[in-house]
């Protein structure tokens, strides 16, 4: 019997061993659970991408104010564009001066002020180059063609440029406009003269559109994205690709600009696939 009893006490010691193994066991998993927990939770991450998010915010809002000067055939696309720019920077000021081409480079060439152009033609950009006035070299955005326009139902039968010549008045643009520049071109190369008492001319894309939609010519030439913003106001002819000119739109910032941060802002939202998206839904080609 008392060696009985010796067995059973002696066995306690290692009961007792087991079970707090076994407890401790319990406790370092319900800690490893808790804390695990505690990192899943959202709490913590939350926070950290809370305040990536702010940064992100913080760093993509700029402030200030600009002058842009832009092609007349940008006046619909960069209006969009600018108000969704501002939207998204409260603190943000775009003026918008449209024109043509030719005559915003010799502004700004002769001191106008400008934070960012954007053009319809590779050359009046260059002229600002040349004369170190971008503070970085101009990116193309988008891209645009030529068509004829006439009036609605086109009354007067006109089919292809070599109809133009005998058609009546016809609208084209100053020749120190790209789309001018562009439409002598594409005659030229057509052989098709317009005798010139049946030309007038506009002082850029847009008063040339507005001599058809008004009545005072019965066609003209300009780009394609112009006649999609005269939508039912105007029929369209297309210009062979063997004659028409693809033009290509550059945009920088003016090395002058007293917002650089906002400037450059702008150029990388017009850059942007949400700017060129407004620009494809205006007409204007994929750069």
């Amino acid at each position: 019997m008392v060696e009985h009893r010796r067995s059973r006490f002696a066995a306690a010691p290692v009961t007792l061993a087991r079970t707090a193994v076994a407890l401790l066991a319990v406790f370092v998993a319900l800690a490893f659970i808790a804390g695990c927990s505690s990192d899943s939770d959202g709490s913590a991450p939350t926070t950290n991408a809370s305040a990536a998010a702010s940064t992100d915010a913080g760093t993509s809002r700029v402030s200030g104010s600009i002058v842009v000067s832009a092609a007349a055939s940008l006046t619909d696309a960069f209006t969009t564009i600018r108000d969704r720019f501002v939207a998204a920077n409260p603190g943000a000021h775009v003026t918008l001066n449209f024109g043509s081409s030719g005559a915003l480079s010799t502004q700004i060439l002769n001191g106008a002020p400008a934070d960012v152009a954007a053009f319809a033609d590779t050359a009046p950009m260059n002229a600002l180059a040349d004369a170190d006035l971008l503070a970085a070299p101009p990116k193309v955005f988008a891209r645009n063609r030529l068509v004829i326009v006439t009036e609605p139902g086109n009354p007067n039968g006109i089919d292809s440029l070599a109809d133009l010549a005998t058609a009546g008045t016809v609208s084209l643009c100053v020749d120190t406009a790209p789309c001018g520049k562009f439409a002598d071109r594409i005659l030229a190369d057509a052989g098709v003269t317009i005798p010139t008492s049946n030309i007038t001319r506009g002082t850029d894309v847009r008063s040339t559109l507005t001599a058809v939609t008004e009545g005072d010519a019965v066609a003209a030439i300009v780009y394609v994205s112009d006649a999609t913003t005269a939508a039912d106001r105007v029929d369209t002819v297309a210009i062979p690709e063997a004659h028409d000119v693809t033009a290509d739109y550059p945009i920088a910032t003016l090395g002058a600009t007293s917002s650089p941060a906002l400037a450059r802002a702008f150029e990388a939202y017009v850059l942007s696939e949400r700017g060129r998206s407004v620009l494809e839904d205006a007409g204007f080609l994929a750069p």
